[in-house]
């Protein structure tokens, strides 16, 4: 029986590719579709998706702007809080330096009376240096900073300073003997610790 050769695929003829003998080319609807064009104007010019990137760039250079100018104010803000700190500091030590040194005026004031009087009864010298250090003392306390120069206490390393040994058959061992120099303050508000003698221990 005599054998007719195939036909040729027609649309493969029709694209001018050559098919091998023997296969069959895909359907048309199988081949990939080229994108449609991008729109443009009526003018020519590109459309409004062309302009998508450059709006884009527009947007974060004004975002970053507006980041920029708040960090400014930020950094103005603080330096202003820290100058208004820096004077309600100051105004506040001024304040407490009139108030110590208002709290001596009674002291001075008192110093000079004894002065004034100390030649027509020298015994009386004595009596008044006495009530001016006892001013003095007071307004120390009153500011915070109490006196103690107490003795047959036991001596304790954060209110005393030991500037000697002394052997007191009288006193118990690791006490108090005499105080040399009265302290001031006590804690964290201790202005320096009492001078002490303290007994030997055995």
């Amino acid at each position: 029986m005599p054998t007719h050769p195939q036909e040729p695929d027609r649309a493969a003829s029709d694209q001018g590719v050559r098919v091998p003998e023997g296969a069959r080319r895909p359907p048309r609807g199988d081949l990939p579709q080229p994108s449609p064009p991008r729109p443009e104007a009526a003018n020519g010019e590109p459309g409004p998706d062309a302009a998508g990137p450059a709006r884009a760039e527009d947007e974060y250079t004004t975002a970053i702007q507006e980041l920029e100018d708040r960090w400014r104010r930020a950094l103005a803000d603080l330096d202003n809080l820290r100058k208004r700190h820096a004077r309600e500091l100051e105004r506040e030590r001024a304040v407490e330096r009139s108030r110590t040194a208002a709290a001596f005026l009674p002291v001075l004031d008192n110093l000079e009376l004894a002065l004034t009087h100390a030649g027509a009864d020298p015994g009386a010298i004595v009596e008044g240096v006495r009530a001016v250090r006892d001013q003095a003392v007071n307004a120390l306390e009153l500011l915070g900073y109490p006196r103690y120069a107490e003795t047959g206490v036991a001596f304790d390393p954060a209110r005393h300073e030991v500037v000697g040994v002394v052997q007191d058959p009288d006193a118990p061992p690791g006490t108090v003997v005499e105080v040399l120099r009265p302290g001031y303050g006590d804690g964290e508000r201790q202005l320096r610790p009492a001078a002490v003698t303290v007994a030997k221990r055995e």
